[in-house]
């Protein structure tokens, strides 16, 4: 990818592995030596840090914000940080180590295009390691860069960094992680010092690889979505009705965010569920008229043709095959600490569109530390399986695997209306 194509895009990526591999401490390097930390943050810090008895900078403090997680040392919630280069603007997503919290882990995967997978060059892989790598499959993120941190506390040691980079390698076959649309990367660093992080640093001469940096500035995800069918769900009907303005007395149009694929003026376009086709009249961002948008944007979009349509409602390209569906199979993970009834109703969000649901049956569960299946009737926190549902409205679905925005959803309870469970698409009937 060139740098013009590159410029401006945005890459969310998450930090996740075991407590204390470091994953707060690479973050806040990271924001530190590419000098995006606030002048009155970095000034906290430093009182903070010197409170602690330290005489260096306590970078961790820049993502764990919650007291609690500064009195415990781990990180409990993820926590977002935002910064950009001269050729890219990152949203970073600090996901906690704490077995207890996969969920959040699962929540910050879900929206990354890339995971930085930490790992302690003292200790090798973890549970928790193994962990969250199969979640990132899960979830699928294409990009992967595994990182073992703390060299310096095994003296730079190019041995022992190979025995990790081999023992990963191994495990992510074992998963079948290492598939050809996956990108494995392994970088020996000390986010404690900053080595291989923004700079090279002198300890790790040994290493002819790209630095973290480097090589975040150089993963192309454009083509990703880019090149995925149209996939623009409708959020609101936007009718101003004002009388006092003629253009807006009989203005209609439909606005939401494209989940995939791009949209033209005089595009062919069908709506789903309906079926109904149109062209594309005027495409708008705020006020703005475009001729073209494309995934990611938030816009509001004219028809040539007054077709009914409502929140809900699906556009896609004329020609497309995709139907709406009731029943489908999907990989879930449950996050509340109520645990999933199969004899109970839940609500789905899928997109704009809500739908009544319920369990036909649980295929099985995953035992995320030995990747074993078991049956089950029930799931508990963080658990994750395999699942058929039923619905009582269509949804027009894709599989997970084939597109992310429109192969995911949560599923709330109905009495309370919190989101109890995240799910991905397999199959659809």
């Amino acid at each position: 990818m060139n740098d013009m194509n590159k410029n401006n895009t945005v890459l969310r990526f998450m930090t996740c592995g075991s407590v204390d591999d470091g994953k707060s401490t690479l973050i806040g390097r990271l924001l530190y030596d590419t000098k995006t930390i606030l002048t009155d943050t970095l000034s906290q810090i430093e009182k903070t840090s010197k409170k602690k008895g330290m005489t260096a900078l306590d970078l961790s403090l820049i993502t764990d914000g919650l007291q609690a997680e500064r009195e415990q040392g781990i990180t409990i919630d993820v926590a977002y940080r935002y910064f950009s280069t001269g050729s890219r603007k990152y949203i970073i997503a600090d996901a906690p180590g704490h077995e207890q919290y996969t969920r959040n882990m699962v929540t910050a995967a879900s929206t990354s295009q890339l995971a930085i997978i930490l790992v302690d060059a003292r200790k090798g892989m973890l549970t928790q390691t193994r962990r969250h790598s199969y979640l990132t499959k899960l979830v699928g993120i294409k990009h992967i860069i595994v990182a073992v941190n703390k060299m310096d506390l095994v003296n730079y040691d190019e041995n022992e960094y190979q025995t990790i980079c081999d023992e990963y390698n191994s495990f992510a076959s074992a998963i079948k992680l290492d598939q050809p649309e996956v990108t494995i990367s392994f970088i020996p660093m000390s986010a404690l010092n900053g080595d291989m992080i923004v700079d090279r640093g002198d300890s790790l001469d040994w290493y002819k690889g790209a630095t973290l940096l480097e090589t975040l500035e150089n993963i192309d995800t454009t083509e990703e979505t880019k090149n995925s069918q149209l996939r623009f769900p409708i959020q609101l009907v936007c009718r101003p009705r004002d009388s006092a303005n003629e253009e807006l007395h009989d203005f209609r149009a439909f606005m939401g965010k494209i989940e995939s694929g791009s949209l033209k003026v005089n595009d062919k376009i069908k709506v789903l569920p309906s079926s109904h086709e149109s062209t594309i009249k005027e495409i708008r961002i705020g006020e703005e008229l475009i001729s073209e948008a494309t995934y990611e944007q938030s816009v509001t979009v004219s028809l040539n043709d007054e077709i009914d349509i409502s929140r809900g409602d699906m556009i896609v390209q004329k020609d497309d095959d995709l139907t709406s569906t009731k029943n489908f199979t999907a990989n879930v993970c449950w996050l509340s600490e109520s645990n999933l009834s199969i004899n109970r109703t839940y609500l789905i969000m899928h997109t704009t569109r809500l739908s009544k649901a319920k369990i036909s049956s649980i295929n099985n569960k995953i035992n995320i530390n030995t990747l074993d299946t078991e049956q089950a009737t029930e799931l508990k926190a963080n658990d994750i399986a395999n699942i058929n549902f039923k619905l009582a409205q269509p949804l027009i679905v894709d599989q997970y695997s084939q597109n992310r925005g429109t192969g995911a959803f949560i599923i709330i309870d109905e009495t309370t209306y919190h989101t109890v469970g995240a799910g991905m698409i397999e199959t659809v009937e």
